[in-house]
């Protein structure tokens, strides 16, 4: 590292963030990604997973790979890290969880960088993150992004991030948007906003307050081509007969119209 991790630390800690999402309010968005990302790393395989902060939630639950790590910079982690500069060794891990990392960094781009480094070719990173162009988005802007958890952070638009992940090398494979109710605070409302779930699925499915995306590292074959010169001798002495043949018929011809004018 270039220098000591609290130096490296984020400006929302990972306890504030997990604070917020033990109210309801937050425990209403939790619930949906904790589904949402179950559902897609169950069928993710591989021998390293890593989950990139907030230790207080395990998102790599339903995920059978053997080997699991979890890094974020605040002290008494399991591996003590900034996701900036990854303490894991190029094309090594399989999976990567990123609950809410990008919006609350410093340098979102820098983090994906080292997302890229550390996976393996087609391996898999899932990213949840606030849509800034939703209710919730709407109120962070009013706010003008300087009040408490989670208001305060950098929300980055879905399609932000696929230009994101595309210049890196990645290929989307599949997303998702959930949370539609308004940013209520007291679970009684957000329950009697239930019902816009399903309605936001059907109508406005862009303009939920979270998102799940997927993506997997792709890397380009290359295939090496080279002359083919024994193919080109054996095309030329295929056709070695066929010429000496024309040849032949010329010369015969040649010989009966010098005869004949004799």
């Amino acid at each position: 590292m270039s220098g000591p991790v609290s130096d490296l630390a984020p400006a929302v800690s990972n306890d504030d963030l997990a604070a917020w999402l033990a109210t309801p309010q937050g425990r209403y968005v939790l619930d949906w990604e904790l589904a949402r990302m179950d559902q897609v790393s169950a069928d993710i395989f591989g021998f390293n997973a890593l989950q990139i902060g907030l230790p207080q939630v395990d998102f790599l639950r339903a995920n059978r790979i053997p080997f699991r790590f979890l890094t974020c910079v605040e002290p008494g982690a399991p591996v003590l890290a900034s996701p900036e500069q990854l303490p894991f060794a190029t094309h090594s891990i399989d999976l990567v969880m990123l609950p809410h990392v990008l919006e609350f960094a410093a340098n979102p781009h820098q983090i994906l960088r080292e997302v890229e480094r550390v996976l393996v070719p087609e391996g898999h990173v899932l990213i949840a993150g606030f849509n800034p162009f939703s209710l919730w988005g709407a109120k962070r802007s009013m706010m003008r992004g300087k009040g408490p958890v989670p208001w305060c952070g950098t929300y980055l638009s879905v399609r932000r991030l696929k230009d994101w992940l595309a210049l890196l090398g990645f290929e989307t494979q599949a997303g998702a948007f959930g949370c539609y109710a308004p940013a209520v605070v007291q679970e009684k409302w957000l329950m009697r906003w239930h019902f816009m779930a399903a309605a936001g699925d059907r109508w406005w499915p862009f303009a939920g307050a979270v998102y799940v995306v997927q993506a997997i590292k792709r890397v380009p074959g290359m295939r090496l081509i080279l002359p083919k010169w024994k193919d080109a001798r054996a095309r030329a002495r295929a056709l070695a007969p066929v010429t000496r043949r024309h040849e032949a018929q010329r010369s015969t011809e040649t010989n009966g119209t010098r005869c004949t004018e004799q």
